[in-house]
């Protein structure tokens, strides 16, 4: 992402959805995803972070609004989710996750993991801290996922 990009205003929106990937799939079909997603938003100027916890998504997306609101109604429409929700969304001065990849944002006291994909899974990557303002959000995205429903 240009460094142009970074303390630039944009546009952020979160989400939470259900997987409908089978648990014996996921790790694979995880991986192809989030390889696709990554080029794909690079191209867009879209960057954010991703917590997976058990079934549930809650992701970040930044960038113009537009691209972003594209992104998330393609997200809505896909069968891999289910209960797509939009939890927030709006303006901000300055993008946080610029220069993050994807990363496993953790749901509860573990370490978050940065995750490299590759067409047959994912593997962890090098680790980094995080900013007060990534935690801020981070913080949110924990609680959003804590508050999903549970399976019966």
């Amino acid at each position: 992402m240009p460094d142009d990009d970074v303390q630039q205003p944009a546009f952020r929106l979160m989400y939470r959805s259900r997987s409908r990937i089978p648990a014996a799939d996921r790790k694979r079909e995880l991986g192809g995803l989030f390889s696709q997603a990554r080029s794909n938003n690079k191209a867009r100027r879209i960057c954010g972070a991703l917590l997976v916890h058990e079934d549930w998504f809650v992701q970040v997306l930044e960038g113009e609004e537009p691209e972003v609101r594209a992104l998330f109604d393609r997200i809505a429409g896909d069968p891999r989710h289910e209960a797509v929700t939009e939890l927030d969304s709006g303006p901000v001065e300055a993008r946080v996750f610029a220069r993050w990849a994807m990363a496993r944002v953790s749901a509860g006291d573990e370490p978050d993991i940065p995750l490299i994909a590759h067409v047959d899974g994912i593997s962890r990557a090098a680790g980094r801290g995080t900013t007060p303002e990534q935690e801020a959000v981070l913080d949110v995205m924990r609680a959003a996922v804590r508050s999903a429903p549970q399976a019966v």
